[in-house]
C-alpha cells in the first residue's frame, strides 16, 4: 500500500524543509550551564506568549506536567483531575510513582468540570485527610474528542481553585488550538492558571519539546526536578529553534486542521454503523463510536491500516482520527471512501 493519511495523531508530524534549515543554523551552548541561546530564546518567547514570567524547555508533555506537579505540591497531597484526563490516564501513574500524590478524579461533561463538581471535591482541613493542593486541567481535553474549554469556564474554575488556596496547572498540550476555535489570544485563556504545559510537537509541528511555564520563582523550582528526572539537555538549542519557527508560523494555521476534521466528521455521520457527536467536532480530533453490532474498534483499524488509513482505537467501540499539518483535503476525501467501503459492505 503506497498511499498512507496517518490520523492516529498531530505527532506525527514531521518538520518542513524550512524548519529543518532554521534548525541546522541553530546557535547553541550547554543550557544546563544556562547557556544555550536560542533555549532561553525560546523560553523567553513562550512565557511571553502566555502572559507569565518565565519558561523551561522539556522533551514532552509528560516531562512538562509531571515536574509541574512535583513543583506545585508535597508528598502525600491530593490533586483533582477530570476523569479521564491525560495526566492520570497516560502518564504511566507518575504522579503517583513519582510525586506520592493521590488523584480525586471528577467524572466530567465531554472532558470538562464544573465549579460546582470542584467545590465538592475539595476536601475540609481535617487531620484524616489528605490536604488537596492542585487542580490540573486540560484545554482541549483529548479524551472528550478535542473539546475546548471557554475563557469564561477557565476564569469560574481558577477562581473557585484559588478560592480554596490551590494551585493550578493547566495540561496545554493542544491550548493554541482550543485558542484559534475561540478567536481569543492565549494568554486570555491561561491568565487565571499558576502554570502551563504546552506542546511544540504536536498541532505545532515541531520534532520534540514542549514548554512549562509560570512564575519565576515555579520555574526554578520546576528546574530542578527536570534535572532530577534527567532532562537535563546540553546543546538544544537545535531543537528550541524549531519551537520558534513554531510559534512564528505554525499557530493559524491548525485552523485548517479544525477544517479537515469537521469535513471527516460531517462525512463520517452520514454513514450506517458509526455515531459521532459533531458537538464535539472542535478542533482537530475526532472520536467516532461504532454502533453495528459485528464490528469493533481494533478490526476497523485493522481494516483501514490494510487500506493505508491509520487510525487508535480508543476503546472496544471507539476509533480515533487527528488532522494535522501533513494532512490535506484529498486525504479527507480518500479517508470517506475508504470508510464508505468499509461501513456499506454487509
Amino acid at each position: 500500500m503506497e498511499k498512507i493519511v496517518d490520523l492516529r495523531s498531530d505527532t506525527v508530524t514531521k518538520p518542513s524543509l524550512a524548519m529543518r534549515e532554521i534548525m541546522a543554523k541553530a546557535e547553541v551552548g550547554d543550557d544546563v550551564y544556562g547557556e544555550d541561546p536560542t533555549v532561553r530564546q525560546l523560553e523567553e518567547m513562550a512565557a511571553a506568549i502566555m502572559g507569565k514570567e518565565a519558561g523551561l524547555f522539556v522533551v514532552s508533555g509528560t516531562m512538562g506536567n509531571q515536574v509541574a506537579l512535583l513543583a506545585h505540591t508535597s508528598r502525600g497531597d491530593e490533586i483533582i483531575l477530570e476523569a479521564n484526563a491525560h495526566i492520570y490516564t497516560y502518564e504511566v501513574g507518575a504522579l503517583a510513582v513519582l510525586g506520592g500524590l493521590l488523584p480525586k478524579l471528577i467524572e466530567g461533561n465531554k472532558g470538562k468540570i464544573s465549579p460546582e463538581q470542584l467545590k465538592k471535591a475539595i476536601r475540609p482541613l481535617n487531620i484524616h485527610f489528605p490536604q488537596t493542593t492542585l487542580l490540573c486541567l486540560e484545554n482541549t481535553s483529548n479524551f472528550g474528542g478535542g473539546t475546548v474549554i471557554s475563557v469564561e469556564e477557565m476564569d469560574q474554575l481558577t477562581d473557585v481553585a484559588h478560592g480554596y488556596g490551590l494551585k493550578v496547572h493547566l495540561d496545554g498540550a493542544r491550548i493554541f488550538n482550543a485558542a484559534v476555535y475561540l478567536g481569543v489570544p492565549v494568554r486570555e485563556l491561561v491568565k487565571g492558571v499558576d502554570s502551563v504545559m504546552f506542546c511544540l510537537a504536536k498541532g505545532l509541528g515541531a520534532p520534540v519539546g514542549s514548554v512549562l511555564v509560570g512564575s519565576k520563582e515555579f520555574i526554578e523550582k520546576a528546574r530542578k526536578y527536570r534535572k532530577m528526572l534527567g532532562g537535563g539537555l546540553r546543546q538544544s538549542g537545535i531543537l528550541a529553534a524549531a519551537g520558534i519557527y513554531a510559534l512564528e508560523n505554525n499557530i493559524e494555521r491548525l485552523a485548517y486542521d479544525h477544517l479537515l476534521a469537521r469535513k471527516l466528521a460531517e462525512g463520517l455521520a452520514e454513514l450506517p454503523g458509526l455515531y459521532i457527536d459533531l458537538d464535539t467536532v472542535q478542533t482537530n480530533i475526532l472520536m467516532v463510536d461504532i454502533v453495528r453490532e459485528d464490528l469493533n474498534s481494533t478490526q476497523l483499524v485493522d481494516i483501514l491500516k490494510d487500506e493505508g488509513v491509520l487510525s487508535s482505537a480508543i476503546s472496544e467501540k471507539r476509533v480515533r482520527f487527528v488532522t494535522h499539518r501533513d494532512v490535506g483535503d484529498k486525504d479527507i476525501d480518500y479517508t470517506l471512501q475508504v470508510m464508505s467501503k468499509i461501513m456499506m459492505a454487509k
